[in-house]
């Protein structure tokens, strides 16, 4: 489900497959319809990770890192291995298959240096035992300490840091936090008319993904259950300075959820291309060198 930058392009994360996606500028014009993209990402390799419930990713130190919630974990992207496992929260007790405290949402370092702080949706050893307080038992993580900074968060995701402060997703109230690290103290920056999930930053504003509700064995008895027609699914655009919703974007049909939001400065009217043309509704691409 996760979506991040990297060095050459982007990267995306699916059910067992981690796909790289290289930039193309010179092939963009070209594709259908002709003149409409500025920037293309094509399809080119995948790492086969396995059915890990992968979640956020990230590029960070010359390393692609994953959430790997099945295995409550953060781990690395790299070499023969399935995963490379770097790091558990300290209440996590080893490395196996189970979805325990659902690991979701990693925030590395401005400088891309290292992995900072996690989201999990409970502090809990036991397979699916972050079911019974998804409503209030969530939590923000400091890495690599483990301590944690706060909890009584809803379903938290995507936590990150910009401009020297950390923000994170109380997705379970439709809200996007400023927290301080140390004293865990925060405030509301902005509310929002959807499950809020997938976040990144320009020039001040902070760019939230929305989702609609799904199935009400995992979402029922949220705080934002309340509002559940009102919930939509898309993207908001929030003023970091004032907390006001400067732009919304709907997603009228095709879709009701989002995951992963990533800005690509530079650019307007990106392409990405997947390997499968019946699935993905895409075009075949043809990308080779000149004779």
């Amino acid at each position: 489900m996760g979506l991040c930058r990297t060095p050459s392009g982007i990267a995306v994360g699916c059910r067992y497959v981690v796909w790289t996606l290289p930039a193309s500028r010179e092939i963009a014009p070209s594709i259908k319809p002709e003149g409409a993209y500025d920037i293309a990402f094509l399809a080119r390799s995948c790492h086969q990770s396995g059915p890990v419930r992968g979640h956020d990713l990230a590029w960070g130190n010359g390393r692609l890192w994953l959430v790997n919630t099945l295995f409550n974990g953060l781990v690395t992207v790299e070499g023969n291995w399935s995963f490379v496992p770097q790091w558990q929260p300290p209440f996590i007790s080893g490395w196996a298959a189970g979805d325990r405290c659902h690991l979701n949402g990693l925030a590395l370092k401005e400088d891309g240096s290292a992995p900072a702080f996690v989201t999990a949706l409970g502090e809990t050893d036991t397979e699916h035992g972050w079911r019974e307080n998804k409503a209030n038992g969530g939590c923000l993580i400091h890495v690599p300490s483990g301590e944690v900074v706060l909890r009584g968060l809803s379903m938290p995701h995507s936590p990150r840091l910009y401009q020297d402060q950390l923000y994170v997703l109380d997705s379970g109230h439709g809200a996007l936090l400023r927290v301080d690290p140390k004293s865990g103290e925060h405030n509301t920056v902005a509310h929002l008319p959807g499950f809020t999930r997938g976040l990144d930053f320009f020039a001040g504003y902070a760019f939230v993904g929305l989702s609609q509700i799904r199935e009400t064995a995992v979402f029922g008895g949220l705080p934002i259950g309340e509002r559940h027609q009102e919930l939509k699914c898309g993207l908001a655009v929030v003023n970091l300075s004032n907390g006001s919703i400067d732009g919304l974007l709907w997603f009228q049909s095709g879709i009701e959820e989002t995951f992963a939001v990533a800005v690509l400065p530079g650019w307007h009217n990106p392409a990405v291309i997947g390997p499968d043309t019946s699935t993905d509704a895409s075009q075949t691409i043809w990308l080779v060198p000149q004779m």
